[in-house]
């Protein structure tokens, strides 16, 4: 089976061929820096991130080109083209330059990705090193007659994009998002703006103000670029003028992508992207999770309760499409789930001692059939548009036989090779998972639970029951099952 892919455009599942199929071309938005990152946004950075490590392992770590850009200028606070830049009221709170803001909260975001265990981007443009460029972009636009300048700002004219002569490989304006001019009043004017021929144009170049700390010199006066544009240009820069797939928020499918497509198709007269990708948000009580909204959970403060693997976890068990309602206990539920994955994979570590497995896969087999008809079924989730939830699904199939195995006392050593083989790709490669191995105080476990049932055989031997049942409850509770035999009682892990 070969990998489809949900394309927003279409609204439909196309299998996934790339224009190169050398070189995957992947762009996917990245922040805003004026804030720390919360776990609405992480849930799109880590989706994207094993989308990323699908592709790679699809088509090798050479064959994907990801970037990822970091906005550092032009984000106002409405879609409409009105208010503050973002970084610019954000550095009037804080007393800083919008420069300082910018490098500051970049830097709280790649370290979050780090904590997340999210790779780095192959390249990571941002919109401040792309001035110029984006002048030039404006100037073609303007050339081509889609594009009108008004005191100093420079807006998209969306009217004339839809009567320009272009094929029918062109989207119109309103295509991705699924609406029509019509319906967006288009033709108004806005009042707040009386600069728009109508509410549908967008700025490409905004005039600053004096006080406008973060502006540019340009044909049209000192100014800053527009939002939308900034993507256009640097996506366009490394991937070329028509490239394979596009990442980004469901939220940012109008305006924001909307304009990308427009803007882009009316520079250079081709297709922009063949394949959209939007990941859905994360809620509160069923409402989105936003910064506006005060109801944000910072990642930085989480990771100080929770093990950063637990948050990727709970976010790898929901598909990057659907929405995932924030709750503290569903994230203790994942940690918990993640403990005792990590505690089985050490298992495995531990009776594999240090005999150096190869690691890479057998012409695409694990080594044994039963690991390769988990493998086939994981694989064939992923392919299924990233459905990543499926895919744990059946991966955890195999952790009850796998500690089964473990509780042997000659287990099969290959097969536990091939187990190992199979939840490096999966859990790891894949998925993202870390799994550190013990440190000093983990060592004791099997030791510690040798004493645990020694001493609950002795209360048995003494036909005191209540404290064997005690002691067998309390195991329990904690994710060890203790499994009564001829031969003695063995444990594992839940």
């Amino acid at each position: 089976m070969s990998l489809s892919i949900y394309n927003t455009l279409t609204r439909t599942l196309e299998p996934f061929e790339p224009i190169d199929p050398n070189l995957v071309r992947f762009y996917n938005c990245g922040p805003t820096v004026y804030g720390d990152m919360h776990i609405g946004h992480a849930k799109a950075y880590v989706s994207f991130d094993i989308v990323l490590r699908w592709l790679r392992y699809l088509y090798g770590e050479e064959g994907v080109l990801y970037v990822m850009n970091i906005t550092d200028v032009g984000h106002l606070v409405s879609d409409a083209d009105e208010g503050e830049d973002k970084i610019e009221r954000q550095a009037r709170r804080e007393n800083r330059t919008p420069f300082e803001i910018a490098a500051h909260y970049e830097a709280n975001f790649w370290r979050d990705m780090e904590a997340l265990n999210c790779r780095m981007p192959d390249r990571i443009p941002h919109a401040t090193d792309f001035i110029r460029q984006q002048i030039n972009a404006v100037e073609r636009l303007i050339e081509r007659g889609v594009a009108y300048e008004v005191n100093g700002s420079v807006y998209f004219d969306v009217e004339a994009y839809e009567q320009m002569e272009r094929g029918e490989e062109l989207i119109p304006y309103g295509g991705l998002s699924n609406r029509k001019i019509e319906d967006q009043g288009g033709g108004e004017r806005l009042a707040t703006n009386p600069e728009k021929r109508s509410q549908n144009d967008f700025a490409l170049w905004k005039q600053a103000e004096p006080e406008h700390f973060m502006q540019w010199h340009s044909p049209w006066g000192w100014g800053y670029p527009g939002w939308h544009l900034e993507c256009s240009v640097m996506s366009t820069h490394y991937l070329g003028t028509t490239f394979d797939i596009h990442g980004g928020g469901i939220e940012n499918q109008f305006p924001h992508h909307e304009c990308e497509i427009a803007q882009s198709q009316a520079e250079h007269g081709k297709p922009f992207v063949r394949y959209w990708m939007h990941n859905n948000m994360v809620t509160v009580d069923g409402k989105k999770m936003g910064k506006s909204i005060g109801n944000v959970s910072d990642v930085a403060e989480l990771v100080e309760r929770f093990d950063p693997m637990a948050l990727r976890f709970f976010i790898a068990q929901s598909h990057y499409r659907s929405q995932l309602e924030f709750d503290l206990k569903a994230i203790e539920a994942a940690e918990s789930g993640y403990e005792r994955l990590r505690s089985t994979i050490n298992r495995v570590r531990e009776a594999l001692g240090e005999e150096p497995y190869d690691l890479g896969l057998i012409d695409g087999s694990t080594g044994a059939e039963e690991t390769d008809a988990i493998l086939a079924s994981f694989t064939a989730a992923m392919n299924d548009d990233f459905n990543t939830p499926v895919a744990i699904a059946r991966l955890f199939e195999g952790i009850g036989r796998l500690n089964t195995l473990l509780n042997d006392e000659n287990p099969d050593r290959d097969l536990l090779a091939a187990y190992y083989r199979l939840y490096h790709l999966s859990f790891e490669r894949i998925i993202g998972l870390q799994f550190p191995r013990p440190e000093s105080g983990d060592s004791l476990t099997p030791s510690l639970m040798d004493l645990i049932i020694e001493l609950r055989k002795e209360a048995r031997g003494r036909k005191d029951f209540e404290t064997a049942d005690v002691i067998r409850d309390r195991l329990k509770e904690a994710g060890v099952a203790l499994e009564d035999g001829k031969d003695g009682t063995r444990w594992n892990i839940v």
